[in-house]
């Protein structure tokens, strides 16, 4: 029998106290998805996904901004795609190109300096969203505007890191008993990281990689270690105890910790990242977008977002919800629990 074998058996087959196990990555939700792990499970263990999705977590008040940029004369706002359909209190940056804005997706920052350097006289801005994996790009983006002496490109920043949202789930949500912690953000930060958490509140946390056996092995350890205050790094090919110190350092030179606003969440104290003051000419206007007022009226993305309803539950989904007409963050995103409960069709 192999290793896999046994794992499926033994999550099968749990007849034990009744497990909420939440995976805070989105790429894990939508590995969870694509691999059928739902349909290995007992029924004891229940997997609901968290506040992981950078997308799905940006407030309103921060895609209002973007929009507005769009439309002023001789700026251009620089995106990936999923953000391009998101609703801010009214509209799209795809709405915003419809009425005469401009916005363009790329597949890495790191492609708005060749649109810079073709029209100096646009503003360029990047729409600058994601947790601790994405935040050493940006870093070196500014590092390469500095170095060429490009002025025409600017960060909107909706940076955030991931411990005080995990925290404020723990405190607030509760019935969580243990977390698949995200590995590409482990890469960065460590598995170190959630030794605090899982000591504050005694849960176990598995750091996962991303295969189907990676993800069973991750869940049977938080199934094993119920009640412990214990780090597991399942996932030692590419997450170490103290993550890559090159790539904080790269972060620190240019941000520094700071409030920020999450979906669903409300504002966290040094929850996110911030340019620092020395680098503020390179911001578009990022401080203070907290306000999050959704355009559509039933969207439960916020309840979504903190585990606290399924996809399912929410009156939209599969309705006027679609991934063809999305009416919330969680449905746009590929990395939504809307979009992958849709289609994977899980219930």
């Amino acid at each position: 029998m192999t290793d896999v074998k046994r794992l499926t058996a033994f999550l099968r087959e749990y007849d034990g106290p009744e497990a909420v196990l939440m995976e805070v990555c989105g790429t894990h939700t939508a590995a969870i998805s694509e691999n059928g792990i739902p349909a290995l499970l007992s029924p004891k263990i229940r997997l609901v996904s968290g506040p992981g999705c950078p997308v799905c977590v940006t407030v309103a008040a921060y895609i209002d901004r973007l929009t507005e940029l769009a439309m002023e004369p001789n700026t251009c706002v620089v995106t990936f795609g999923d953000l391009m359909r998101v609703r801010g209190s009214s509209r799209s940056l795809r709405d915003a190109e419809a009425a005469g804005g401009r916005a363009q997706m790329v597949y890495s920052p790191l492609d708005i300096l060749s649109l810079a350097e073709k029209e100096p006289e646009t503003t360029f801005v990047f729409a600058a969203v994601g947790f601790e994996t994405t935040t050493p790009v940006y870093a070196l983006l500014l590092d390469t505007l500095i170095a060429k002496d490009i002025r025409n490109v600017k960060l909107l920043t909706a940076l955030k890191t991931m411990p005080a949202a995990i925290d404020w789930i723990c405190e607030q949500r509760g019935g969580v008993t243990g977390f698949i912690a995200p590995g590409h953000v482990s890469v960065i930060t460590g598995s170190d990281i959630y030794k605090p958490l899982a000591e504050k509140w005694s849960l176990p946390f598995s750091v996962a990689g991303f295969s189907g056996p990676e993800l069973l092995y991750a869940i049977c350890r938080l199934i094993l270690d119920r009640g412990k205050g214990v780090v597991t790094n399942c996932y030692p090919s590419a997450v170490t105890a103290g993550g890559n110190e090159t790539a904080r350092a790269r972060v620190d030179k240019y941000f520094r910790p700071c409030a920020a606003a999450w979906r669903g969440i409300g504002v966290l104290e040094d929850s996110g990242m911030e340019l620092r003051d020395e680098y503020l000419r390179f911001d578009a206007g990022s401080r203070g977008l907290v306000t999050d007022k959704l355009a559509v009226p039933g969207c439960c993305c916020g309840k979504v977002i903190v585990g606290s309803m399924s996809p399912t539950g929410c009156p939209l989904f599969g309705k006027a919800c679609t991934p063809q007409t999305p009416q919330g963050a969680c449905m746009v995103s590929l990395e939504g629990s809307c979009y992958n409960y849709f289609i994977n069709k899980r219930s």
